[in-house]
C-alpha cells in the first residue's frame, strides 16, 4: 500500500503542513499519538530514542519528553495540550526546554494534530505554526523533514505489529 506523505513549508504564514495516512484504524492511530508508551515507541527519528518524563494528556496537561541520541545526548521538549477533541483533533504548544520542562528560549509552535478515518485508513493532519520564522528555518535546515518522514515510518512498522498481534 503506498501511503500519503506530504510535508510543506509556508514561510509567508510560518507554518508547516505534514499530512500522513497510516494503515490502520482511527483508534489505534489516535493511541499512538496520544499515549506515552506508544509514543516512546516510534516518535523519535532512528537511531535516537523517544523518552518520556510525564505525560497528562488531558487539555492544560502537558507532555514533557527527550529525544536521546545514541551517545546519550537529551534534547528536552515540552507539548502543552490546549484543546482535545478525543478521537478527532487536539492542539498544543511546543517548546524546547530544559529537562524540567522550563523554556529554553523564546522560540514556540502552535500546533493542531488532526484524524480522519477512512474505510481502510487514518490520515493525520498536523499544522505547525510557529511564532518566529527563524525557529521554522532552523527546524528545516536541521532536518525537520527528514525527522518526521523517519519516525513516521516508524509509526507504519509500530502500528503493523500491533495489527497482526491482534
Amino acid at each position: 500500500m503506498n501511503l500519503l506523505f506530504d510535508f510543506i513549508v509556508d514561510k509567508t504564514t510560518k507554518t508547516i503542513h505534514i499530512t500522513r495516512e497510516f494503515a490502520a484504524d482511527l483508534d489505534l492511530v489516535w493511541d499512538a499519538f496520544t499515549k506515552a508508551e506508544m509514543l516512546d515507541q516510534w516518535s523519535a527519528p532512528k537511531p535516537w530514542k523517544a523518552r518520556t518524563k510525564e505525560m497528562d494528556f488531558r487539555e492544560n496537561g502537558r507532555w514533557l519528553y527527550a529525544m536521546v541520541s545514541p551517545e546519550k545526548v537529551s534534547h528536552w521538549s515540552l507539548v502543552e495540550f490546549i484543546e482535545i477533541q478525543p478521537k478527532s483533533s487536539f492542539s498544543s504548544r511546543n517548546s524546547f526546554c530544559d529537562e524540567n520542562g522550563n523554556p529554553i528560549n523564546n522560540g514556540f509552535s502552535l500546533t493542531k494534530t488532526s484524524f480522519n478515518a477512512g474505510t481502510e485508513t487514518t490520515t493525520v493532519h498536523v499544522e505547525k505554526k510557529f511564532n518566529d520564522l527563524s525557529v521554522l528555518e532552523m527546524m528545516v535546515s536541521k532536518g525537520f523533514k527528514e525527522g518526521t518522514a523517519i519516525a513516521m515510518g516508524n509509526l507504519d512498522e509500530y502500528l503493523l505489529t500491533l495489527v497482526t498481534n491482534k
